[in-house]
């Protein structure tokens, strides 16, 4: 796996388009900059870290307190969680949500397309016994389309002789002027685990989802767009997927968000994350040879 910038910027660079950078010790990025929009991704997580359309607000919300160290979660962007959601299923000292989001990913591929997009893809490459927890083959690659819209494909393809089972999530933080005056809509009638209440299981009533305090839910059986609407920027943040059964919606308000530490004085006010996943029960079977693709395009309307 190559991480020099040099190397990097000579073979995937793309001329006014697509530049690697180091932006501190041991941690490097690559900054997109197309006719649509920017963004800019770490190579640690293949963790997007800023998307935001021509003319438009950021679309993807980073805490001011983040930390860019090395094998560090960084707070905010879109962390990857895979192989497993929250915790391990038979060692919660393991680490939350897997390893993905820590490791160091190798770039695979920058092209600028056709309709003036940017595709860039990674790939994480897991052996049969490298990490605890996680004793498998498998290969994680992600691809991300830099326009007007972004567009994610994570796939999980099964190299070993046995079928694996993975939970995987785009943990996205989204952007939004306050968090008290927002709503969620697309998941009328889905029953959630709610976290915040010992995990029991309820239903989202008919209306939108609205945040006046703690709110960490697993929404099951939830396949349809959800849009976030935004009065005070405007804006509606449409959230479409494939290969998702769960949706997870999560903010932890104040209380939460001060014991984190890492979230930026009153930060919560300021994001709330949606992630497109399969969790909980709904975790995906891949037989030997096969591959899972989780699918998300955001768009601003």
């Amino acid at each position: 796996m190559n991480t020099d910038i040099a190397v990097l910027n000579s073979c995937f660079g793309i001329d006014d388009q697509v530049v690697f950078k180091t932006i501190s010790e041991h941690f490097s990025i690559v900054e997109i900059d197309n006719a649509h929009a920017s963004a800019s991704i770490s190579l640690q997580g293949a963790h997007l870290m800023s998307w935001v359309p021509k003319g438009g607000e950021p679309v993807i919300w980073m805490s001011q307190e983040a930390s860019f160290e090395s094998g560090k979660p960084i707070r905010g962007g879109i962390p990857v969680c895979w192989p497993w959601f929250g915790d391990h299923s038979a060692n919660s000292s393991l680490p939350a949500h897997g390893f993905a989001r820590t490791a160091l990913w190798e770039v695979i591929q920058t092209e600028a397309l056709k309709d003036d997009t940017t595709l860039i893809a990674f790939r994480l490459i897991q052996e049969g016994g490298n990490h605890d927890g996680w004793p498998y083959s498998a290969e994680l690659e992600i691809h991300f389309i830099i326009g007007d819209s972004l567009k994610i494909d994570l796939v999980t393809r099964n190299t070993g002789k046995s079928a694996i089972t993975v939970g995987d999530a785009l943990h996205t933080y989204f952007a939004v002027s306050d968090v008290r005056n927002i709503t969620i809509n697309g998941l009328d009638g889905c029953p959630y685990l709610d976290k915040v209440d010992g995990s029991e299981q309820k239903k989202q009533q008919v209306g939108d989802v609205q945040f006046d305090q703690e709110t960490d839910r697993i929404y099951l059986e939830s396949t349809e767009d959800c849009v976030i609407d935004d009065p005070g920027l405007k804006r509606r943040i449409r959230i479409s997927k494939l290969n998702s059964e769960s949706t997870i919606v999560w903010n932890p308000w104040i209380e939460k968000s001060e014991r984190m530490g890492d979230l930026g004085k009153d930060g919560y006010l300021n994001m709330v994350c949606v992630e497109s996943a399969n969790a909980a029960d709904d975790v995906v079977l891949i037989a030997p040879g096969e591959k899972h693709h989780l699918w998300v395009r955001y768009s601003v309307e």
